[in-house]
């Protein structure tokens, strides 16, 4: 399987809580992330989230802040009873992209 990310991606233990913004109601749904790259995030979920949406998104990092961003789903795939989804930052500060940078190069200098 060919590799299409552009960047590197590392996991990351942490919960979002995301709003849809297309008016049609806010309804926030916990997910797991799988793993966070300074352009994206792959995740899980109990709920079908919409492809092409754009989301509102709360994302707790290892430094404990919160990074508020707004994610597009460009991937879904059921896999039993959950879904994992893969998804783009829309308008992610460059400050907040390189506090994902920095955590992965440092997390690279410890495991070697």
């Amino acid at each position: 399987m060919e590799e299409k990310r552009k960047h590197k991606r590392t996991e990351l233990l942490s919960k979002l809580v995301l709003k849809r913004l297309d008016g049609s109601g806010v309804e926030e749904v916990g997910i797991e992330v799988n793993d966070v790259s300074k352009t994206g995030v792959g995740f899980t979920a109990d709920k079908a989230l919409s492809i092409g949406a754009v989301y509102e998104a709360y994302l707790t990092i290892w430094t404990k802040e919160v990074l508020h961003a707004f994610l597009e789903i460009i991937r879904i795939e059921k896999v039993g009873d959950k879904f994992n989804y893969g998804s783009i930052f829309i308008g992610m500060p460059e400050m907040d992209a390189a506090r994902i940078e920095v955590y992965q190069t440092v997390e690279d200098e410890t495991k070697k």
